[in-house]
């Protein structure tokens, strides 16, 4: 009968002058029955995602740190409860030795490689495996009764199994697509982007080549998360502070605040304003709405503007665009899916009139009045908050000028829209009170240059200093 030993595995030198890794999964809990050179963890250098295997046949006994700690090289990571068939006693588990146990007095044993560190014996393997970072922490892995070969990845070509929970395994974009289930695409900056932003990429379905996961893709599914699965239950009196209360960040502000910080992180903003002179928009405006023709839909500066931009995308396609990191290309639309920034009770939302481009301004009018109401009483779908090309935020409705919107991630322009007020202004070389309104117009650097993104809003502005220049507005 064999005694137990427990042997404590410390996060061994991973290589290239790294003295750091931080957990970004366990594959085992307490407890749990491993093989050797099972995968047990997952942890990330600052160069490389690597997958660490059990050095050890045992149980786990302890694991010394959560998902997502940072632990430094020769810091204790994991212990193991461990048969000693040469009847030794226990080592202490305090002792600083990667993956040791406690000599016995006299004894010549000796530490063998495993594919990390140092523990029991293995075939040579080398240095642990380096792979693709998973979107979301693994499940943890069934217990294993049999071991597995040295210097093979015992989750390699094989399902998640039932009673193990979902999983899918990612590959390298160049690699062959492998056969079977299970498997996902995504380039390192996508992982990073899903991660950082709790997006799970085992519920995404690639649309690049091979099933690849693409940036847009994680980005469309970023802007869906504005829809909560379960509303804020309202402030959270804390009794520490009189007067102070805190509110829980999650659904839509969560989703919207994930949503500004990766985009401007990530895109370089650049904002461009001018006056513009809508007298004569705003008396179009009040002639249609007189109008039968319109009788039945609700017709807005917004509404007029994103017919305007709509016109103007189809000749400044630069602006209709987006970045694509993961092919090294820039991706022009042909269509205009138009974002339309929506205040509602539960945050800021952006539904999407998809092909606005093909809509008249009744038909634009009527989209965009359905889109704004399923916003606000809680019935939008993710489809119709994804897949935007270019937004418009109307912020003149709370009275203000101007700003410099931020960015949707993915796409290249936002128009921000100020109120309309009333003011003195050069008009036939006179100086007349005229109805004048700012347009601020922000864009990424890396698509749109300055004299684009002027062009664009020059043109714009000049349509609705005149709606007559475009022929079939209405």
């Amino acid at each position: 009968m064999s005694n137990i030993m427990e042997k404590l595995f410390n996060l061994p030198d991973l290589g290239e002058g790294l003295t750091e890794s931080e957990i970004l999964s366990w594959h085992v809990a307490e407890g749990h029955t491993v093989a050797l050179n099972q995968v047990i963890a997952e942890v990330e250098t600052a160069k490389a995602i690597v997958e660490l295997p059990s050095p050890f046949s045992g149980v786990v006994k302890k694991l010394y740190e959560p998902v997502g700690a940072v632990v430094n090289v020769g810091s204790p990571l994991i212990s193991f409860d461990v048969p000693d068939h040469s009847g030794t006693a226990a080592r202490d588990p305090k002792e600083p030795a990667g993956g040791t146990a406690r000599e016995p007095s006299g004894g010549a044993a000796q530490r063998q490689p495993t594919l990390v560190g140092y523990g029991a014996a293995a075939e040579p393997g080398g240095r642990p495996a380096r792979r693709a970072r998973v979107g979301a922490p693994a499940p943890v892995a069934a217990a294993a009764p049999d071991p597995v070969p040295a210097g093979r990845d015992s989750q390699a070509g094989a399902p998640v199994s039932a009673d193990s929970g979902p999983g899918l395994r990612l590959v390298e974009p160049h690699d062959p697509a492998p056969q079977g289930i299970g498997y996902l695409r995504a380039t390192p900056p996508v992982r990073k982007l899903a991660r950082d932003h709790n997006i799970d990429l085992r519920s995404l379905r690639g649309t690049g080549t091979n099933g690849l996961i693409t940036r847009q893709d994680v980005v469309q599914a970023l802007e869906a998360t504005a829809i909560p699965e379960a509303l804020p239950q309202g402030p959270v009196p804390q009794a520490a502070a009189a007067g102070e209360t805190r509110t829980p960040i999650r659904g839509v502000r969560k989703a919207t605040a994930a949503a500004m910080v990766a985009s401007a992180f990530t895109a370089p903003h650049v904002t461009e304003f001018l006056s513009v002179d809508v007298t004569e928009t705003m008396a179009l405006l009040e002639r249609l709405r007189a109008s039968r023709r319109f009788a039945d839909v609700k017709i807005t500066v917004t509404t007029l503007v994103a017919k305007v931009v709509t016109l103007a995308l189809a000749k400044h396609r630069t602006l209709n665009s987006r970045w694509d990191e993961e092919h090294g290309e820039i991706v022009e639309f042909g269509h205009v899916n138009l974002g339309i920034a929506a205040a509602t009770g539960r945050g800021l939302m952006v539904p999407v009139i998809h092909n606005a481009q093909d809509l008249d301004l009744a038909q634009l009018a009527a989209a965009s009045g359905e889109l704004t109401r399923a916003a606000r009483e809680g019935t939008i779908t993710p489809a119709q908050l994804g897949g935007g090309t270019f937004s418009i935020s109307n912020v003149g409705v709370f009275g203000i000028d101007g700003g410099t919107p931020i960015l949707s991630p993915g796409q290249a322009g936002i128009l921000a829209v100020g109120q309309v007020r009333k003011m003195p202004w050069e008009h036939l070389d006179e100086i007349a009170l005229r109805q004048v309104m700012v347009l601020s117009l922000s864009f990424d650097h890396r698509l749109v240059d300055g004299e684009q993104g002027a062009r664009f809003l020059s043109e714009v502005g000049a349509i609705l200093e005149d709606p007559a220049l475009v022929m079939g507005l209405v």
